[in-house]
């Protein structure tokens, strides 16, 4: 019989207590949530603190009791619930806590402007050497606050694209009919999930000094990367199955995040133009404007009585340095419009390629089976323990769990519905 590594092990442990409580969308989400967990252990080892976004479209998914295991499990979790900026400032040094945000989208949304000390720590704080500048009218003298920490945001809807686009992102969906999870108790399940906690920190802190030299291969570039790069890290670490499962599961959700991303309100628009252009090498402005002012599910006719202006039209297309001249027809007219050529920079720098013809006329396929499209079996729960022990019954000290309520993992079950990915590496919209 094969023994898994120490931290493999603790991993391990760690994935099977995560399903016990939650059932998130898929396994590559459990595993990113797992791996994110850990490296809150060794934050002092890394350069970037990758942010934990836990994202729902309605209450009752999941989010809050989620966030609850990350406290229980984390290193030093630091609740900002009702904490003032300033107070938050102050607790963050070179060893610092993990912050956590419940109703994050409160903060981002209508009153947004009483956070916004809050938001610069959030946005700041991915990075190490990024600290806040404040006069401090004491002592007259400018301080440098440190803002680099790990922080977990769980809310309804969107984060602003500041956050996401350095987060591990975790879109949660309610509990279909037949999908259960043990309840989670505050009082009796949290000291088992703090001692696990204290094993990772024994475990990581005793190699921070190899964790910091670390250069994981990654499957990822630029900033995705750096988000990625500290889970990975640790799981290159463990070992076990552990190295595969990180990478598997970073492509997976960077591939998520990309196919959900709606860009910005310009990038929809460079977009809609490469739609209404087609094959033409000119189009004049009235004509352009009547096509993306048409469409009634784009955001155009919201842009004034009659739509999307010209110089409204104008003024997001200077972004991209593209401008409208006196365009020539074939028949010989000319009049103010675009020229495709200008656009073709802009096109392939900012937004996704178009789809081929032959592409977009392939018929759809019958789902495979699970087992079919996973094609990998080597982590399905087997080698997990059968028999849940200990004070909650998973850490392996003590009594065998009640059967009435069993250990779920993601991992061979269903899902929540309409959520699996596949677990074949998937490159889209990777740079």
């Amino acid at each position: 019989m094969t023994t898994q590594p120490h931290g493999a092990g603790l991993l391990d442990q760690l994935h099977t207590a995560l399903t016990r409580y939650v059932i998130l969308p898929s396994p590559q989400a459990v595993d990113a949530v797992v791996l994110w967990i850990a490296a809150t252990h060794a934050q002092p080892a890394w350069a970037h603190a990758p942010r934990l976004v836990i994202r729902a479209p309605e209450k009752r998914c999941g989010k809050s009791r989620l966030l609850d295991v990350v406290e229980a499990v984390c290193y030093e979790p630091l609740i900002t619930v009702n904490a003032s900026p300033s107070a938050i400032y102050r607790s963050i040094t070179d060893d610092p806590p993990t912050m956590l945000v419940d109703e994050a989208d409160t903060i981002f949304g209508a009153e947004a402007a009483s956070n916004e000390d809050l938001r610069g720590l959030l946005n700041a704080g991915h990075q190490r050497n990024r600290p806040a500048i404040r006069f401090d009218a004491n002592t007259r003298k400018v301080e440098s606050i440190p803002t680099f920490a790990m922080a977990a945001l769980a809310g309804i809807g969107a984060m602003p694209d500041t956050i996401e686009d350095r987060a591990v992102v975790i879109r949660m969906r309610r509990r279909a009919p037949g999908e259960s999870v043990s309840p989670y108790r505050h009082r009796r399940d949290r000291p088992a999930l703090t001692h696990l906690g204290d094993q990772m920190t024994a475990w990581l802190r005793s190699d921070l000094n190899i964790l910091e030299r670390a250069e994981p291969e990654m499957p990822l570039e630029d900033r995705a990367a750096d988000t990625w790069e500290p889970l990975i890290a640790v799981a290159d670490h463990a070992g076990g199955s552990w190295p595969d499962r990180a990478r598997q599961a970073a492509v997976d959700l960077l591939a998520e995040a990309t196919d959900n991303d709606q860009g910005t309100i310009r990038t929809r628009l460079l977009i809609d133009c490469r739609t209404a252009f087609n094959d033409t090498q000119v189009i004049s402005t009235a004509d352009l404007l009547r096509q993306l002012n048409s469409d009634l599910e784009a955001p155009w006719r919201d842009y004034g009585p009659g739509g999307l202006s010209p110089a409204k039209l104008s003024k997001l297309l200077a972004e991209f340095e593209i401008r409208s001249a006196n365009v020539r027809f074939p028949d010989g007219s000319q009049v103010k419009g675009y020229r495709r050529a200008d656009f073709a920079d802009a096109w392939a720098r900012y937004c996704p390629p178009e789809a081929s013809a032959e592409e977009a006329s392939q018929p759809s396929q019958a789902s495979q089976p699970r087992s079919a499209r996973d094609g990998n079996t080597d982590w399905d729960g087997s080698s997990r323990p059968t028999q849940i022990t200990g004070p909650i019954g998973w850490d392996g000290t003590s009594r065998p769990s009640n059967p009435s309520r069993p250990s779920l993992t993601c991992i061979g079950t269903d899902g929540t519905a309409g959520t699996a990915t596949p677990r074949t590496i998937n490159t889209r919209g990777i740079a």
